[in-house]
């Protein structure tokens, strides 16, 4: 194999095109994978060649919504074909780990839906496969490339809030309900990945309470607490059981709050230029009042754009470049290590759960092919 340069993807993505027609294979046609048939065939420059269901009424359903495709009940029809270069994989949780395990070792690079694995050793066990054999892993964190979420990151980049005191998320909605795993991997998952994204910092514990309402062993409903670094406090609800769609966040900060609200349809963020001043009292010598500073709501222009189409172009840049997805292997294996850290909590009644090291994979009967990956860092 001939060693290629992998480097940390830091700027903008587009959907441009090369000489060379990029083939994609679709594993999973449930509910995301169609979305995902539709996006990449919209690409110029690229084409998805075949996708895999094991149910067959599900294969019949996207022939017809897509003419030409092939379809299978059986993986080895994408992993074993050449003409395939990249893979999406969009099945249940529980099987992430084989298919994606399988797919790297077929010499693919890999999107894959979030979360990557339903454990942390599973996660570091395809890391370090996808560095070993220089292939590009990438996962589903959509809200990374939802345009309002990428606003507010540019105005904390841009230090519009000052020194971040918490923030406060929400994602709520009656349904759709999952048998395979909770509202913590599937709801909260989204929320977790947003603040590892904005905050660029890892939490060091987190306090979590949860109940099973619908069905045993399966919470409905979860209330996050996470500590980060230098006093930041996350708290994140989320429900698949409340009489409401809700999807928001809100940061606050010392110089300015920051709201986003992604089914507003005014505009998803507002700035809040409000914040609180310390007056001196003349009453005493030394003493003084916390004053509330009112000013201006600033509701910036945020162009529309599907989340899910800036993903799959980056993607594409990604594996053209040879350069790391922002929702990289690392990325997605830190936010399971936060989720891990709060389903502990939960199972002891919400007790603080310190969010573990990174695990390190098993090791290997033979070392590892050498690979050259610039800024590789532990976030």
């Amino acid at each position: 194999m001939v060693e290629q340069t992998i480097r940390r993807d830091g700027g903008a993505f587009s959907s441009t095109s090369d000489d060379m027609e990029y083939q994609v294979g679709v594993i999973g046609c449930g509910e995301w994978g169609p979305n995902h048939i539709r996006n990449f065939n919209s690409i110029p420059g690229c084409r998805v060649r075949t996708c895999v269901d094991l149910r067959e009424e599900r294969r019949q359903a996207v022939s017809r919504l897509f003419r030409g495709l092939k379809t299978s009940g059986d993986v080895r029809a994408v992993l074993d074909d050449p003409k395939i270069h990249g893979v999406v994989v969009a099945t249940p949780t529980a099987t992430h780990f084989d298919i994606v395990r399988d797919a790297l070792l077929a010499g693919k690079d890999v999107l894959c839906e979030k979360p990557l694995a339903p454990t942390a050793d599973e996660c570091a066990v395809l890391v370090d496969l996808a560095e070993e054999r220089s292939r590009i892993l990438m996962v589903g964190h959509v809200f990374l490339y939802n345009p309002g979420i990428r606003r507010l990151r540019e105005s904390l980049l841009h230090d519009d809030c000052g020194r971040i005191y918490y923030v406060h998320a929400e994602r709520t909605n009656l349904g759709p309900f999952r048998r395979d795993v909770s509202a913590v991997f599937d709801l909260a998952s989204h929320d977790v990945s947003i603040l590892l994204f904005l905050l660029a910092a890892m939490p060091t514990e987190v306090s979590a309470r949860g109940e099973c309402y619908l069905q045993p062993n399966v919470q409905d409903v979860a209330f996050l607490s996470i500590a980060f670094p230098n006093a930041v406090l996350a708290n994140v609800h989320v429900s698949w059981l409340d009489p409401k769609k809700v999807r928001r966040l809100t940061v606050v900060g010392d110089r300015k709050m920051i709201a986003w609200d992604d089914l507003d349809a005014t505009g998803p963020i507002r700035i809040y230029d409000k914040g609180v001043v310390r007056s001196s009292s003349y009453r005493d010598y030394g003493e003084f009042q916390l004053l509330a500073r009112e000013g201006d709501v600033t509701i910036p222009r945020v162009a529309g754009a599907e989340p899910l189409k800036l993903q799959s172009e980056q993607f594409l840049r990604c594996v053209r470049e040879r350069v790391l997805p922002e929702s990289d292997g690392r990325f997605a294996l830190n936010v399971v290590r936060v989720l891990e850290a709060a389903q502990r909590s939960i199972a002891q009644g919400g007790a603080p759960s310190a969010v573990a090291a990174r695990p390190r994979a098993t090791p290997r009967s033979s070392p590892p092919k050498p690979i050259s990956v610039a800024e590789r860092t532990e976030r």
